[in-house]
């Protein structure tokens, strides 16, 4: 399978599951669901964003998906970042955030993987 639409898929289907239960997403995340009631709608926050982006990009052709994978790319490196960040000032404990981080930066890279392997779009004058 294409990475891009790997990776669109995937999106779609996290952010479901957060959408849809986001209690689930949050201990799927390791997260304390019951300690934390806004919970809920930061992940529905961070599901409806996974949906749209990854249906966004699966639709798009050419330098729009092109586009869209690069604004991928760049918000997992944020998520990654995000996920050092918790760890660092201890809001989320290590052994959570870390697989966490791992799966943001297998996106970035998968990510980047697609930006190779795609032709790039032709220019218009």
């Amino acid at each position: 399978m294409n990475p891009v639409t790997g990776l669109s898929l995937g999106r779609i289907a996290v952010g479901a599951v957060a959408l849809a239960d986001p209690r689930l997403a949050g201990k799927l995340f390791q997260l304390d669901t019951a300690g934390n009631p806004q919970l809920p709608f930061l992940a529905r926050l961070f599901g409806s964003r996974e949906i749209a982006l990854g249906a966004a990009t699966l639709l798009a052709r050419g330098g729009t998906r092109r586009n869209l994978v690069l604004l991928g790319v760049l918000v997992d490196a944020a998520d990654a970042g995000a996920g050092y960040a918790a760890i660092q000032d201890r809001s989320v404990p290590a052994p959570a955030a870390a697989p966490f981080i791992a799966v943001a930066a297998g996106a970035v890279l998968s990510g980047l993987l697609g930006l190779r392997g795609a032709k790039k779009a032709p220019t218009s004058v």
